[in-house]
């Protein structure tokens, strides 16, 4: 597991956001597995950057989304602003400003009438494309992936899954408030891929900055593995790691010294 540690929330968008061009640039065809939420923002500000000033071309790349609130997703007889769906919040914050294909970009419907067919597609689809080389992933404020909440079985595949209050209370200032939408209208479940789907990324490059994530990442990265911290699961993986914290973030790692160690390491005999 690599672990680089960044002075700030912009310098780490930019490293993660170099991470997945590099293998954009060396897999034109790859599948990217994409979150949502604030914490990815700046990485695909940066992404977005990369395509308009440096060509970076996203033409044969496919990419696959974690989750969706179940009962949203773009519905064009909604006023724009008020659409909370992930769907639109990856058209706005990414899609839109890059030239990926419309037939390669995988989103969780979350206006499905059938939510278990549908899920069990979802999986297909994924092996279908190869597999994803890499999964980018932010961590809840609870410990959680995706809606993978406190308690989900480390072997989970897609499913509908119950959203805690925790995860109703933080969503709800990140998102519904904003548009004016009561607390009461807002989703309480979602479409989202399990633990064990998430494991089976080639890659994963998981991404946490702030403070408030200092607590929950030490734990994540170097506590027990249990379903109560279902991020915890990264220990598990036996693939390519890479986590990118700002120095917030990684403020209450035990090992920071010798994970910032390393890193000088590898950068000095040019393994990074």
């Amino acid at each position: 597991m690599d672990i680089i540690v960044r002075d700030s929330y912009n310098e780490m968008s930019k490293c993660a956001a170099k991470i997945i061009a590099r293998l954009v640039k060396s897999k034109p065809d790859c599948v990217l597995g994409l979150a949502t939420g604030s914490t990815p923002i700046g990485t695909y500000q940066e992404l977005a950057r990369m395509h308009k000033e440096e060509g970076l071309d996203f033409s044969q790349v496919k990419t696959f989304n974690l989750d969706e609130y179940y009962g949203t997703g773009i519905d064009l007889a909604k006023p724009y602003n008020l659409d909370q769906s992930y769907a639109r919040f990856m058209h706005e914050e990414l899609l839109k400003h890059i030239n990926i294909k419309k037939e390669n970009i995988h989103i969780p419907d979350g206006l499905t009438k059938e939510p278990e067919k549908f899920c069990i597609w979802y999986e297909e689809a994924i092996k279908k494309a190869g597999g994803i080389d890499l999964q980018l992933l932010g961590i809840g404020g609870d410990g959680h992936w995706a809606f993978n909440e406190p308690g989900s079985s480390l072997a989970s595949r897609t499913r509908i899954q119950a959203l805690t209050q925790q995860t109703l209370d933080d969503n709800y200032e990140s998102f519904y408030q904003k548009a004016g939408i009561e607390r009461a209208h807002m989703p309480h479940f979602a479409i989202t891929m399990g633990i064990g789907t998430i494991l089976e990324a080639k890659n994963i490059l998981m991404i946490a900055n702030g403070v408030k994530k200092a607590a929950v990442v030490a734990k994540c990265l170097e506590g027990p593995i249990t379903s109560q911290i279902t991020a915890s699961a990264i220990q598990l993986h036996s693939g390519g790691i890479t986590v990118v914290l700002d120095q917030d973030a990684a403020s209450k790692l035990n090992g920071l010294d010798h994970y910032m160690h390393i890193e000088k390491l590898k950068q000095d005999y040019g393994f990074c």
